[in-house]
């Protein structure tokens, strides 16, 4: 007799195993600014791509296995330039898209004996900011539309949260580059603080200093969908103009935390309302006649 297990067991450890393997991934943030949509990825390999191109303004990010999320991203190649051929190249949508890798994506996780761990974000610029759209995919073909902002892979929960702090509608490209490097740097911040609070010798991911080290030009994998641009809208940020942008989105935050810090220092330094400040610091002695004598005994 062969040994059973029941469907909705089965459903459950493939979802764990799934979660498990994106879990090891490094998080990516997806977030909309004024002029289109960023994508930023945490990516030391100049050869393997998180962030591709699907069509003319659509744009891909994944997490997770590289070669099964590699599958994927040529399948939807294919559907799109398919579609664009058979029909219009207008009938090419972020959202069929998404459908599409839904479908196959639950088509795998229900019958396949392994599930693909991966996690997708597909975005499409439009004419105007309120026409973005951003579309989140998990292992189990779910689709969630994320206006404005998205975090997936590794400790997306944490991203997020910082994230959704700093993200604002109408910021420029190196506000928005600073947002998602301060979210990236969320997870490592917390694990710093953890092990440095455990054992004051242990090592980890960080500066001398006890702080997490900065994501450089190297480390990251940067892409665009610009709203200028006419038909291909995708553009990778590298090299020289990806060090300008990090030098001025961390000389722009210094430059707030600098601002908040002086803030908080004159507020402090501020008397309360009602208090009245008091020669020598202490309150004044009674005056009048005394009414104890030496002693200490009160006067009747």
């Amino acid at each position: 007799m062969p040994f059973y297990v029941s469907p909705e067991q089965a459903m459950r450890d493939k979802a764990d195993y799934a979660r498990r393997g994106i879990a090891r991934g490094r998080s990516c943030v997806t977030l909309q600014y004024a002029g289109g949509i960023l994508m930023v990825a945490p990516n030391a390999s100049s050869a393997l791509h998180k962030i591709s191109e699907i069509y003319d303004r659509i744009a891909f990010a994944a997490v997770g296995r590289y070669t099964e999320y590699e599958n994927l991203r040529k399948a939807g190649v294919t559907y799109a330039d398919l579609t664009g051929y058979q029909f219009d190249r207008t009938d090419v949508t972020g959202r069929s898209i998404a459908n599409y890798y839904a479908q196959n994506l639950d088509t795998i996780f229900t019958q396949s004996f392994k599930p693909y761990e991966v996690e997708l974000v597909v975005a499409q610029v439009g004419a105007r900011p309120d026409t973005d759209q951003i579309y989140r995919i998990t292992f189990d073909g779910s689709v969630t539309d994320e206006p404005g902002f998205v975090a997936f892979g590794g400790q997306a929960d944490q991203v997020a949260t910082v994230l959704k702090e700093r993200f604002s509608d109408g910021m420029s490209l190196t506000e928005a580059l600073g947002a998602a490097l301060a979210a990236l740097a969320a997870p490592s911040s917390s694990s710093s603080s953890s092990s440095s609070s455990s054992s004051s010798s242990s090592s980890s991911s960080s500066s001398g200093n006890g702080q997490p080290a900065e994501l450089t030009a190297d480390d990251l994998e940067v892409a665009i969908l610009d709203r200028e641009r006419a038909h291909r809208t995708f553009r990778r940020l590298r090299g020289a103009r990806l060090e300008e942008l990090l030098a001025e989105s961390r000389s722009a935050a210094a430059a707030a935390a600098a601002a908040a810090a002086s803030e908080d220092s004159a507020a402090a330094e501020e008397p309360a309302a009602g208090d009245a400040p008091t020669a020598g610091g202490s309150d004044e002695p009674p005056t009048g006649p005394s009414t104890t004598s030496g002693d200490g005994t009160p006067k009747l």
